[in-house]
């Protein structure tokens, strides 16, 4: 079983990140975290924050000279813009007179930090939280709500793949469908993880090039005009073996634990599996996947493989070898420049909402995050399967199980011959 959590706020002095159920022997280096930290801060339409709020990494258990060790993997990624919220944000008390202050250099944003946010943000946890938890401004629950918190999860997910293709050859990769009414065509060729560079130059994480410059237009018009913008992404993964869930109890299915995992992610409004919403406008006749005897033509690990895949790689809570879709919807980001209507609680008056630094659109870090947390969950699906305390040991578990499912599949032919 693979558990993971993160912690800390957005302005806080760090994010923490912890794994625990990682096996031993993962090939691993805090450049490869680093790296993917990277990916998720690439993409057009990103605010200014992405400039100076740099990563500063530190793995503080679970890997030695590169390895996993088979012990809880902790890893801190630092704030290096604390020194300016080490007062706002401070986990003891703070003198009042300290909290009316300017930061020193006279810009009215330095003095609104330290301001109480007294003005909830429609779409943002602002509102709800303050409600539920009883605090009289949206800073305790806006730091932590903050996507600023999928950082820790991204350094997670990069554990995960690398788990998922050391020992299984199981490999990841996300794109971009559409950006506000801007959409990928139905007929398009899907990528696949050798794509990885071509996907990570693009601005917007598009895998058609046409597309992705009307992409880029529409994030730049809803720029000019102080709006935002969502869209949809999709996260591929290619080489799974068949039985990876299961039908037996709702919690373990596997297409259920992947859209808890798509919706946990901040801003994150819908989620599909294959051809999801597509197919429940078809009949019955041609919603389904036919299954062949033929090798497959796409090299999936299947001992039966389909003609098609609608169901996205899954069928009754499990995978059945062809290749996972998994795609999730994201809203507009709810810091709007063109402020919406609020409520200010500390007056009851009606105002506009609060406005602080934000990206114009963030669909194309949001794949990168979608990437992390499918590879989280399929990670503990692999290991709930063909688990073991090393890479070593999961692989060999995992051989044994894919011949078993091919001396069924010779069985078959056999008979049938």
């Amino acid at each position: 079983m693979l558990r993971w959590l993160t912690a800390g706020e957005s302005h806080g002095p760090s994010l923490l990140s912890l794994l625990d159920g990682v096996p031993a022997g993962i090939e691993l280096t805090s450049d490869d975290l680093k790296e993917a930290l990277a990916r998720r801060r690439l993409g057009h339409g990103r605010g200014s924050r992405q400039k100076f709020e740099q990563d500063v990494l530190t793995i503080h258990g679970g890997l030695r000279h590169g390895l996993t060790l088979g012990s809880p993997l902790a890893i801190e990624i630092a704030n290096s813009e604390w020194p300016k919220w080490e007062k706002v944000m401070s986990a003891d008390p703070v003198p009042r007179e300290d909290l009316l202050i300017d930061a020193g250099t006279g810009d009215e944003r330095e003095i609104a930090r330290n301001r109480p946010l007294s003005r909830p943000r429609p779409g943002h946890a602002d509102l709800s939280g303050m409600l539920k938890y009883g605090f009289d401004e949206a800073r305790p629950v806006l730091e932590r709500a903050s996507a600023r918190e999928t950082a820790a999860r991204v350094v997670a997910g990069r554990v995960a793949t690398a788990l998922l293709e050391q020992a299984a050859g199981i490999r990841l990769v996300s794109h971009t469908l559409s950006v506000g009414s801007v959409s990928v065509p139905e007929d398009a060729p899907l990528p696949t993880p050798d794509h990885l560079e071509q996907l990570d130059a693009d601005p917007l994480r598009c895998f058609h090039e046409g597309t992705s410059a009307a992409m880029v237009d529409e994030v730049d018009s809803a720029k000019s005009d102080g709006d935002t913008l969502g869209g949809v992404v999709e996260v591929l993964a290619y080489g799974l073996p068949v039985g990876l869930g299961s039908h037996t109890q709702w919690d373990r299915k596997l297409d259920a634990r992947l859209a808890q995992a798509i919706m946990s992610i901040q801003a994150m409004k819908g989620v599909e599996i294959g051809d999801g919403f597509a197919t429940a406008a078809r009949r019955g006749s041609v919603a389904h996947d036919e299954i062949l005897v033929a090798p497959s033509p796409r090299g999936e690990r299947s001992a039966f493989p389909r003609a098609t895949n609608r169901a996205g790689g899954l069928e009754g809570g499990m995978t059945n070898g062809e290749v996972l879709r998994v795609r999730g919807a994201l809203k507009p980001i709810s810091t709007v420049p063109r402020a919406l209507r609020t409520v200010d609680v500390s007056t009851g008056e009606q105002t506009t909402a609060n406005h602080q630094r934000s990206d114009t659109c963030a669909v194309a870090p949001a794949a990168v995050i979608a990437e992390a947390v499918v590879a989280l969950t399929l990670a503990d699906a692999l290991l709930e399967k063909a688990g073991g305390d090393s890479i070593d040991e999961i692989r060999a578990h995992l051989e044994g199980t894919l011949d078993l499912q091919a001396g069924l599949a010779r069985r078959g032919e056999d008979s049938a011959s």
